[in-house]
């Protein structure tokens, strides 16, 4: 008995026939799959390399014509100095043309209350001395336009906001017209005041 129970005790040194070919099958697929995964791993980087690529070219593309009338300006700047300032206005519209063909939308139109995800503060403007002066903190004018890409912000506008209307800071105050008490020196008396009896 006692030897039975040594032969059941001990393991087994050499693997069945059946699980070593099952071991060498997924030693297989293993390298299989290492091979798959090297491979997919060179073949995104092939496609992601030639996405930039192509991206730059676009973009390349879209700024050559601003780059091409801007030397052309250059050029006629020195025969007549008003074709310069056309030559500008130009570029200019075909720099606004690329950025639109790029899904750029310009913030040069703004106006309204002051929007932190849009605008950042540039100038404060004191706009009281105005019959009717904006409220504090509403958008008077655009400094420095911002962009949007899908929605999103890739510069915010600058802008100027108004400081609001002034306080009055008249004789009347909120709290009603001012009383004489008296209590000033150089004043008489006041009205509810006695004089001394001599």
């Amino acid at each position: 008995m006692g030897e039975n129970r040594s032969d059941a005790e001990r393991p087994e040194t050499t693997p069945t026939p059946d699980l070593a070919a099952k071991l060498e099958q997924c030693q297989a697929s293993h390298l299989r799959t290492l091979a798959d995964f090297d491979n997919y791993r060179r073949r995104t980087g092939r496609e992601i390399g030639a996405a930039r690529a192509a991206e730059r070219d676009r973009v390349v593309l879209a700024w050559v014509p601003v780059l091409d009338h801007l030397e052309l300006a250059l050029s006629h700047a020195d025969a007549d100095p008003d074709s310069l300032v056309d030559g500008v206005r130009g570029v200019h519209g075909l720099a606004l043309d690329a950025l639109r063909n790029s899904g750029i939308t310009r913030l040069d139109d703004e106006s309204g209350a002051f929007d932190p995800t849009r605008h950042e503060v540039g100038a404060v403007v004191d706009s009281g001395s105005t019959s009717r002066p904006p409220p504090a903190g509403t958008v008077v004018e655009v400094l420095r336009p911002g962009y949007l890409a899908d929605g999103r912000v890739l510069r915010p506008a600058s802008v100027a906001v108004s400081a609001g209307p002034k306080p009055n800071n008249g004789a009347e105050s909120h709290h009603g017209p001012r009383r004489d008490t008296g209590s000033e020196p150089g004043k008489g008396p006041g009205p509810d005041t006695e004089p001394e009896a001599s």
